[in-house]
């Protein structure tokens, strides 16, 4: 039997990032203070406002789930919805934890092309939502990168968030590949959050190199009033903290966070130009950050299967997903190429 191979399958299955694993063992060689009093978690905070050029408040949680199931929870009440796109992690992956973490509050999907959501498509779920029989309209959210590995433009944000603006809504970003966005797209983290409002993000670590644990940033401070105790009740406190700290110090130390991103969206681009050079598969959305969509015969899919490659069908009924991490090497994905062609 072949054996399994998941470098492709996620960015989850990579290992700790040397940084983070390196801070993580500084920070297990000494006692320190408990539940967030620590040393590296402030040191995290003070990272994340360097890199955002803001005074934000900033928490850990953690899993993705939590982060953003409890940051919609503090801009919403029960009555309130969740406008989001229908492939949004928060809509498909994550249990009705929103949902159930809100209290209630009801998440609206909407279509758009290549994962990204359509205003035209947002108006028109707004006016469905139009007296008290329905769920208030309270947050738009979006996922950067998007779950379909496309990564949304400076001015395709903007317009976005003049949108929610005028229409009293808040603006909630899920940024678990948040790294990788900002590796395409090239600019300043401030330049696609703040500065053109959003007003909380959950910011991924784990596909970008720790263990685990993400960060909600709150980039209007009044917003995080009282969040802690919403942590706190939700089982988010942790109590050694600093171990969850350490690896995002890590990270956040001289571009680590950044570099890891580009090494993952450039071997997408290389996978991607090898797959290209096979043929016989069809690229299903563009490919903007470190994850390839692919139209894929199922006799192909089971015998690179076969062979020991392991990744997921994301759509039906044919589209599946190839994820490269900060760790994948130019060889693994010469090793697919090669056993694609020899599969053709």
């Amino acid at each position: 039997m072949a054996t399994h191979r998941y470098e492709l399958a996620s960015d989850n299955t990579a290992p700790i990032s040397p940084d983070a694993w390196q801070a993580l063992a500084e920070a297990n060689a000494e006692s320190d203070a408990s539940y967030g009093e620590d040393k590296w978690t402030r040191r995290v905070c003070e990272l994340v406002r360097e890199i955002f050029e803001i005074d934000c408040e900033v928490f850990i949680v953690f899993n993705g789930t939590a982060a953003n199931g409890l940051a919609l929870a503090q801009l919403c009440r029960p009555f309130h919805s969740v406008i989001c796109h229908e492939h949004s992690h928060i809509e498909t992956d994550e249990c009705g934890g929103p949902e159930f973490l809100c209290g209630g509050s009801k998440l609206l999907a909407v279509r758009g092309a290549n994962g990204k959501l359509d205003l035209a498509e947002v108006e028109a779920t707004l006016l469905k939502q139009r007296e008290l029989h329905s769920p208030k309209p309270r947050v738009l959210s979006v996922t950067q990168a998007s779950e379909l590995g496309t990564v949304y433009t400076r001015d395709e944000l903007a317009a976005i968030s003049e949108f929610a603006r005028s229409r009293s809504l808040f603006f909630h970003m899920d940024g678990a590949r948040f790294a990788n966005a900002i590796a395409a797209l090239g600019c300043a983290p401030k330049e696609i959050t703040w500065q053109l409002g959003v007003d909380v993000l959950c910011f991924g670590g784990t596909k970008n190199g720790t263990g685990g644990g993400e960060l909600i940033v709150f980039f209007k401070k009044e917003l995080a009033e009282e969040f802690d105790y919403r942590a706190k009740q939700a089982g988010q406190l942790a109590s050694k903290m600093r171990f969850l700290a350490a690896p995002w110090a890590g990270l956040l130390s001289d571009g680590v966070w950044l570099r890891n991103a580009q090494h993952a969206n450039a071997a997408a681009r290389y996978l991607e130009a090898k797959i290209r050079e096979v043929g016989g598969c069809r690229l299903a959305f563009p490919s903007e950050a470190n994850a390839i969509f692919l139209h894929m015969p199922e006799q192909l899919v089971r015998q690179l299967h076969e062979r020991g490659w392991h990744f997921y069908k994301f759509i039906e009924p044919d589209i599946y997903r190839l994820m490269c991490s900060w760790a994948v090497t130019e060889r693994t994905l010469d090793e697919f190429a090669a056993d694609l062609t020899a599969l053709r």
